[in-house]
């Protein structure tokens, strides 16, 4: 019986190719999206949680409370760290430190200026054996507790190899870190998996960063915070996280001023391991944070698309039930009950399902190169596996309950004596209602991802094109470490670089204007009571105004000077001290750190992070001893030319440093790599959306010609032109689009205008989306239908009439 199911099944499969192609396109594109999907969430979800005490790790995270709002922070300050050691005996407590754009020198026997070199951008780090005890990692040589001494260095069997060739050779050697940090290979780890927040690659001592306090910005002070050094705890398994919460309370009053009201509210609380990759409000160690906002998202668009490809089997399943009448009668007749019809036709829809799942997956894998493009997934993923099996099997087996239930009681629910007089056709009982919700539901999901795609495409154009406050043009961006004898070879290589025919000018500085830094501190205004809000410092020299032309609108740029003396301050800064007339501000004094500066100007407001965050009252002061960057405006009569002799000068002057330059305007597109993937995502399954749409559209539109090609005939013979013909099948399908519409556009503004609010500075949803959004459904839905329309009104009514 079975075997005559699947043999009947797949006779009636093969009868109607046109049909079957339509559904196994739209399935198999459907399968392929929600795989992929699939991988990528599943592999987001999976982070960290290789470490065995995965439940029982937390972060030490920071919370401002204040008239401001509240804010959070992921470091601590340097002296928490043993504090908290102290206050909680009982608990494993761990601190790591993370050093970006490290140059990791490999030194000879006695050669302390080897030229093997390697930037690593990310994965230096600096901790103690303590953190090894919260944090298990497998020891391929060595053990955590050589990293209790200055000058050991633990690195990965993967570096090992980049470094040395391989692994084994690796211990013993001396490598040096950004020229200051000199230190021995004692052990190696395995690979740290790609899935983790915590991408160790080099390790070095605590008490190595600990000797270099300019360098790393070691400040062993409680109002000096970075968020570069962490603190993490392993709870024992009887203590509670609510409980530790509590005494965090009493911690933070003994080591902060939290009585006095006048100050933000400093707080401590732990933030599980298993929230660090999905929380946007605290920052991480890893390369990217993925809200679970965003993968609620793609599990949506997922299931949207996957629904959209059923409602297109199902529609032109019911669609086509009038052509099987006969045959459904014919059964009946001969014994056939209702039952076995329902499983021959669910059987058709398996068969189906399986070739749409072979060629789905075959897409897949295709296309799973390229998911980096739409993920910040960097590692190659494993698309087939015991979770994906399984996922691909309830898939299949949905689609067929789904996609095969409805034209399965339909079909089988047939009356003998109607069917086999050929009475039964499309438009009987409440198919052609449901098919019309179904088109409604089918387009207002693709409607939604165009709004979707609109929205997201605007607000990352408006954040190219917006004012940052200063030019990010032809900037060329250095950075190295500063040590005494950098500082003395400054002064020289700026003199030599404004020789250049094409450098317009140059600015040494400790960050460029916008970035995703921020070292902030205490600060006092005019001799008064510290101010209840934190003030944000960057440090760079007299030139950096000019060089990256930021405007001044009060006042004069502070004066040439080895330390800090005077200052600059924002507009935001003098509107939260309640100036009203910047000329007012001039003169007075602010106390940054422990050192009172003159005030000499006030800066028009720039951008100084990225568009999701709000300008941050800011103080600029020159501190020789803290210049990172370089940063070179470049006319661009010869750019190439003028790269050659920047990077000349840069070997002569720094051979201890790699050349490794970067352009501003690159180093902003950084800052929102995850938000134009999502806009590509949008784009991406927009497209698919519209696909499938235009495919059942398709489908059903064929049916319907083949329905009323008499009908068409009749209309041409008695005068009606082709407008009319066209008009005919395309009106209906206008309006299911309306009102479609008129569905997706509450359901994708709530949608978007939740996404938007990330954006501190963001577009507003104007009634010209919408307006894109409906013209453009309409113009794809009419240019799939009118194809079809317009060969039927261009065909001759003699051929179809020519039976009557």
């Amino acid at each position: 019986m079975l075997r005559n199911y699947f043999k009947i099944a797949w006779r009636n499969i093969v009868k109607r190719k046109k049909y079957t192609a339509i559904n196994v396109s739209g399935l198999a594109i459907g399968i392929a999206a929600c795989l992929l999907v699939f991988t990528v969430i599943k592999y987001e979800l999976s982070y960290d949680k290789f470490q065995p005490d995965y439940k029982r790790i937390y972060h030490v995270a920071s919370k401002y409370v204040g008239s401001g709002g509240t804010s959070y922070g992921e470091g601590v300050p340097y002296p928490a760290y043993d504090a908290l050691k102290v206050a909680f005996p009982d608990i494993k407590t761990a601190a790591l430190f993370q050093n970006y754009n490290s140059q990791v020198t490999i030194l000879s026997s006695g050669d302390l200026r080897s030229d093997k070199k390697f930037l690593e951008e990310t994965g230096i780090f600096f901790s103690d054996a303590e953190f090894f005890s919260v944090f298990k990692y497998k020891w391929l040589i060595g053990s955590p507790k050589v990293l209790n001494a200055p000058g050991a260095v633990v690195i990965t069997k993967k570096i090992a190899e980049k470094y040395f060739g391989d692994w084994q050779s690796a211990m013993g050697n001396l490598i040096k870190l950004d020229n200051t940090v000199t230190a021995k290979i004692s052990g190696i780890l395995e690979n740290i998996p790609g899935n983790t927040d915590f991408p160790l690659t080099i390790v070095a001592s605590y008490e190595s960063m600990k000797q270099y306090p300019d360098v790393y910005g070691y400040r062993p002070i409680w109002g000096n915070v970075t968020s570069s050094f962490q603190t993490f705890m392993l709870l024992p398994s009887n203590t509670s996280a609510e409980a530790i919460d509590k005494q965090l309370v009493s911690f933070c009053d003994e080591h902060y001023d939290n009585k006095n009201r006048n100050k933000d509210q400093i707080h401590y609380f732990l933030q599980p391991l298993k929230d660090i990759h999905f929380n946007t409000s605290i920052g991480t160690f890893g390369d990217h944070i993925t809200s679970k906002a965003i993968l609620w998202t793609l599990s949506i668009i997922g299931l949207f698309i996957m629904i959209m490809a059923c409602i297109n089997f199902i529609n032109l399943s019911t669609a086509q039930a009038a052509t099987r009448s006969k045959e459904i009668g014919l059964r009946k007749v001969l014994g056939s009950n209702r039952s076995q019809l329902f499983w021959q036709v669910m059987g058709e829809t398996f068969i189906v399902a399986v070739i749409a799942m072979i060629l789905g997956v075959l897409i897949a894998f295709i296309c799973m190169p390229y998911i980096k493009n739409i993920s910040s997934i960097k590692e190659k993923l494993s698309l087939i596996n015991s979770s994906s099996i399984l996922f691909i099997a309830i898939v299949i087996l949905m689609i067929t309950l789904l996609a095969g239930s409805y034209p399965s009681l339909i079909i089988s629910g047939f009356k003998p004596a109607r069917a086999l007089k050929n009475k039964i056709n499309s438009t009987n009982g409440s198919g052609i209602s449901l098919r019309r919700v179904l088109v409604i539901i089918q387009f207002a999901m693709s409607q939604v991802l165009i709004i979707a795609t609109i929205v997201a495409v605007n607000q990352m154009n408006y954040i190219r094109s917006s004012d940052l406050g200063y030019n990010k043009n032809a900037i060329l961006v250095l950075n190295s470490n500063v040590d005494s004898s950098v500082m003395i070879r400054q002064p020289a290589f700026k003199h030599a670089l404004l020789g250049i025919r094409g450098v317009e000018a140059l600015s040494f500085s400790s960050d460029v204007p916008s970035s995703e830094s921020n070292s902030s501190g205490d600060f006092s205004y005019d001799h008064k009571p510290d101010e209840k809000f934190e003030l944000y410092r960057k440090l760079a020299d007299e030139d950096y105004f000019k060089t990256y032309g930021l405007t001044i609108i009060a006042g004069r740029v502070y004066s040439k000077s080895d330390t800090t003396r005077e200052v600059v301050v924002n507009e935001t800064l003098a509107k939260r001290l309640g100036i009203k007339n910047y000329e007012d501000i001039i003169g007075h004094e602010i106390r940054v750190s422990k050192t009172w500066c003159t005030i000499t100007g006030v800066v028009k407001d720039f951008k100084t992070n990225s568009m999701r965050e709000a300008i941050k009252p800011l103080v600029l002061a020159e501190r020789n001893s803290r210049y990172y960057y370089t940063g070179i405006k470049l006319n661009t009569s010869n750019p190439q030319k003028t790269l050659a002799a920047i990077e000349r000068n840069w070997n002569l002057f720094f051979p201890e440093y790699l050349y490794d330059p970067t352009f501003m305007d690159d180093r902003i597109n950084e800052f929102y790599h995850q938000e134009n993937q999502l806009t590509l995502l949008y784009k991406l399954f927009a497209t698919i959306a519209i696909l499938i749409s235009c495919l059942g559209l398709y489908g059903l539109i064929s049916f319907m010609v083949t329905q009323k090609i008499k009908e068409v005939g009749i209309r041409k013979v008695l005068g009606a032109s082709v407008s009319n013909i066209i008009y005919l099948f395309s009106k209906e399908f206008t309006i299911l689009i309306l009102i479609a519409f008129a569905i997706a556009v509450p359901v994708a503004s709530y949608m978007m205008s939740g996404w938007l609010k990330n954006f501190a500075f963001r577009i507003d949803i104007g009634v010209e989306v919408f307006l894109l959004a409906i013209t453009g459904s309409i113009v794809i839905a009419w240019i799939t239908v009118g194809y079809k329309s317009l060969k039927a009104a261009l065909a001759n009514p003699v051929n179809s009439l020519r039976s009557e």
